[in-house]
């Protein structure tokens, strides 16, 4: 201070302190007493920066089951109809198999009671059907292997025909030669004769007789060339009337053929109904097992989605929501996408529940109170859409000290979770969370889970 003043506030204030308390305020043993506190809470600081520290990743999400059989479904119906009973109540127990819920019919198609009856009535019929045009099918054969014989035979007499024919002209052309040569050595005597004639040689009675058998010759000729001609006739005729056998066997084979392609394909449209008409049957006997809605496994009815009497549902409508009786429990917790490589299958988690009070040292897990044991047994290949990834973590054996799952969890309630990673220096660990560092690893993790899981 300047002392600008002329008085003496020191003085002032010292008068007025008791003369008991002088002593005392001149003495330094305080600060002494707390320098030393100071100093031993910095070497314990110093030596707690030493201690190991356990890493954690920390991720929060809901209880879920291991297997997609073991998670709440819902339950459908098949076929569209009407609520007529329902055979349960929420939250009731119920088997693999039990009703529950029965519905009738709403399609017109299958109002009729005796529909089965109907059905295999007009399968009978069809039946029948099929069976006649087998036997068509049959005596078609029967007939087209009867044409044929006749078709062998006809056509081996019309050849003969032929040949015959073939035959006679043969011998009506060597009759015509003939006749021809006859006519010529006729005439060529004639000739001769004529000559002699005029010598004095031979009568006019020869001449005559010559000249008459000429005549004859010439008529032999012109026969044997009307038989030749007679004979190529018939030979044409014969040829003729094979080829007309030949196309009207052809024709019949044709017709026949056609008459029983028809058959098959009639048959084959026979048996396609018949086909039909049993897969209707069938349908039909399947939909009327299908009026009753039976629990697909055995579990716990949680709501009912549809309610009324006489209420129309749709096929494939989801009338119920079921949960399975005894699912495979396991947290579905979600981490950061940096927090992932760091997480391998069989890696230890610490759990705590919604419901179970819990104290959680994220340092030393083995101080926890409350929590419970796990070990991630799934890790997503592929993030949510908030950019996290899913893990799923299975109950652990328990340790000793350690206790298992509480029975009393329930498929979706919250739970907080911590997957345990190597030890670390608390200095290290203060280091790396104000640099914003994520945890780190002695070694490379792989797929492989951690021995022992």
């Amino acid at each position: 201070m300047l002392n600008l003043s002329n008085q003496h506030v020191a003085e002032e204030v010292w008068e007025k302190v008791p003369r008991k308390s002088r002593p005392e305020l001149l003495r330094i043993q305080g600060s002494r007493r707390l320098g030393r506190i100071l100093l031993v809470v910095g070497i314990l600081f110093l030596i707690a920066l030493f201690l190991p520290w356990r890493q954690t990743i920390a991720g929060a999400g809901t209880l879920t089951a291991l297997t997609p059989q073991d998670r709440p479904q819902t339950v459908q119906n098949q076929i569209a109809g009407r609520i007529e009973h329902w055979n349960v109540r929420e939250g009731q127990l119920v088997r693999k198999g039990d009703t529950l819920l029965t519905i009738s019919e709403i399609k017109d198609e299958y109002f009729d009671p005796n529909l089965p009856e109907r059905l295999r009535e007009q399968l009978a019929a069809k039946v029948a059907n099929v069976d006649a045009y087998g036997a068509k099918i049959a005596a078609t054969d029967q007939q087209i292997v009867a044409l044929r014989t006749t078709l062998e035979v006809q056509l081996e007499s019309a050849r003969n025909k032929v040949e015959q024919a073939a035959n006679y002209l043969n011998i009506d052309r060597a009759d015509l030669v003939a006749a021809q040569n006859f006519y010529e050595t006729t005439r060529a005597r004639l000739a001769r004769y004529e000559e002699g004639y005029k010598n004095g040689l031979f009568s006019l009675t020869d001449i005559e007789t010559r000249r008459l058998k000429l005549q004859e010759d010439l008529a032999k000729v012109t026969s044997a060339r009307n038989k030749v001609a007679s004979s190529q006739q018939a030979l044409a005729n014969a040829r003729i009337e094979l080829s007309n056998l030949r196309a009207k066997y052809a024709q019949d084979l044709a017709k026949a053929n056609s008459d029983r392609s028809s058959a098959v394909s009639s048959r084959a449209s026979s048996q396609g109904e018949v086909a039909t008409t049993r897969n209707k049957i069938s349908n039909v006997e399947v939909r009327r097992g299908l009026y009753v809605v039976r629990a697909p496994q055995t579990g716990y009815v949680v709501r009912a989605l549809k309610a009324g009497i006489g209420e129309t549902i749709k096929e494939g409508e989801s009338i119920a929501t079921l949960q399975p009786e005894a699912p495979l429990l396991a947290a579905e917790i979600y981490v950061r996408a940096m927090d992932v490589p760091l997480i391998q299958r069989g890696r230890q988690v610490r759990l705590q529940f919604d419901g179970w009070p819990a104290i959680q040292f994220s340092g030393w897990p083995s101080a926890a109170v409350g929590t419970f044991g796990g070990f991630v047994s799934v890790i997503d290949v592929v993030s949510t859409g908030s950019g996290k990834y899913r893990l799923l973590v299975r109950p652990a054996q328990p340790q000793p000290g350690d206790k298992r799952w509480p029975k009393q969890l329930r498929l979706g309630s919250g739970v907080q979770g911590w997957v345990i990673l190597d030890s670390v220096p608390i200095w290290y660990e203060i280091w790396r969370q104000l640099n914003g560092f994520p945890p780190t690893l002695q070694a490379e993790p792989d797929d492989a889970p951690v021995k022992g899981k």
